[in-house]
């Protein structure tokens, strides 16, 4: 696998309504997914936007694609999919986790216990038939060359994926950051001090030293269709 093997999926987009932009006004933000082929098979990080009642439904206004549809633009079909990561599970990353019953879905045990909570998620995308936990306790080497590291922030569970490709390596980070400005902006406050900047200094993720260990050629985000290079 190449690092330009990982391929993107367009899976809808929502508005996030002023209160939580922090800017005074709403934006429309992507949600992405990707797949790759893999030692494991073909792993799906993430799989689209689920319906979490009426009223997730107003307050952020989705306009879905279908995971059938989004997996066919890029030439595969949903039994196709050999394993699912999600990168944490809130509704708008697992909306259709039930169209993968029965094949392992990785995602870190605390998460998987935070989700069951009432108001979490969408339970019903949660806990379905043939729905097939492969729970993580912190970072794990899923196969070979496929890690998956705990990258908590927007939730104590949240987790991304490094894929070790024979030209570099790439992360799905998921929801790790918000926007590709914003991991380049952590990074810069990974390496500040090598770069010869004193204190007062902004304080990096505490996790970020671990990704930039792979030395990523490429670092990909779930609601940003910016991509960062080093």
């Amino acid at each position: 696998m190449r690092v330009d093997d990982v391929v993107r999926l367009d899976l809808g987009t929502f508005v996030r309504p002023a209160e939580e932009t922090g800017t005074g006004a709403p934006r429309v933000e992507h949600v992405l997914g990707y797949v790759a082929r893999t030692p494991a098979g073909v792993l799906l990080l993430d799989t689209g936007i689920g319906d979490a009642g009426a009223e997730a439904e107003g307050w952020y206004r989705p306009r879905r694609v279908p995971v059938e549809e989004a997996l066919a633009r890029v030439g595969l079909a949903v039994g196709e999919i050999d394993l699912v990561v999600n990168c944490h599970l809130h509704f708008d990353h697992i909306g259709a986790n039930p169209a993968f019953a029965g094949r392992p879905i990785h995602c870190q045990r605390g998460e998987l216990d935070a989700a069951r909570a009432v108001g979490y998620t969408a339970a019903d995308l949660v806990d379905f038939a043939g729905a097939r936990y492969e729970l993580l306790d912190g970072e794990a080497e899923i196969a070979p060359g496929v890690h998956v590291v705990p990258t908590p922030g927007h939730v104590a569970g949240h987790q991304s994926v490094v894929l070790e490709c024979d030209d570099g390596s790439v992360v799905l980070a998921g929801q790790a950051h918000d926007t590709a400005s914003a991991w380049s902006a952590d990074v810069l406050a990974e390496r500040a001090r090598s770069r010869g900047h004193t204190d007062p200094l902004p304080a990096a993720s505490p996790w970020l030293a671990r990704l930039l260990a792979f030395d990523p050629r490429r670092v990909v985000f779930a609601h940003d269709a910016a991509v960062w290079v080093p």
